[in-house]
């Protein structure tokens, strides 16, 4: 049998990105959902245990930070990681205000993919409880 996949929920209203990352992290063996919208993504997170949250900044019903604040309320103990266009320190330091636990810019996929590793490589995964 082999190991359980790790379940990651990338949060992006542009499917272009969300379609992508969910692919890349599909071939790293994680077990991924979609959302576009911060409702979509509290209603999944609600209903499905989640190893990590990635987050985009702005989304049409809300920004990441509120998200990100949100889903720390209701699965404490699941990282979020922002994967953003906005790249300025002023946007890393409200990220990481907001409980972030990494900072990634938009294009750096490698850096995304190393977060995700380095945040999962320890956590043992949503699917194997």
């Amino acid at each position: 049998m082999s190991n359980p996949k790790c379940r990651v929920l990338c949060v992006d209203d542009h499917r272009d990105t969300s379609d992508m990352l969910q692919m890349l992290l599909s071939e790293e063996d994680y077990q991924v959902h979609t959302a576009a919208t911060v409702e979509e993504a509290c209603r999944m997170a609600v209903n499905t245990q989640y190893d990590l949250y990635v987050l985009d900044k702005r989304l049409p019903d809300g920004t990441g930070m509120e998200l990100c604040e949100t889903l720390l309320k209701i699965t404490p103990a699941v990282p979020c990681i922002f994967y953003t266009g906005d790249a300025y320190e002023m946007h890393r330091r409200e990220a990481f205000n907001a409980g972030a636990a990494a900072f990634v810019a938009k294009p750096d996929i490698d850096g995304l993919i190393n977060a995700v590793h380095q945040l999962l490589s320890e956590k043992e995964c949503a699917a194997a409880t």
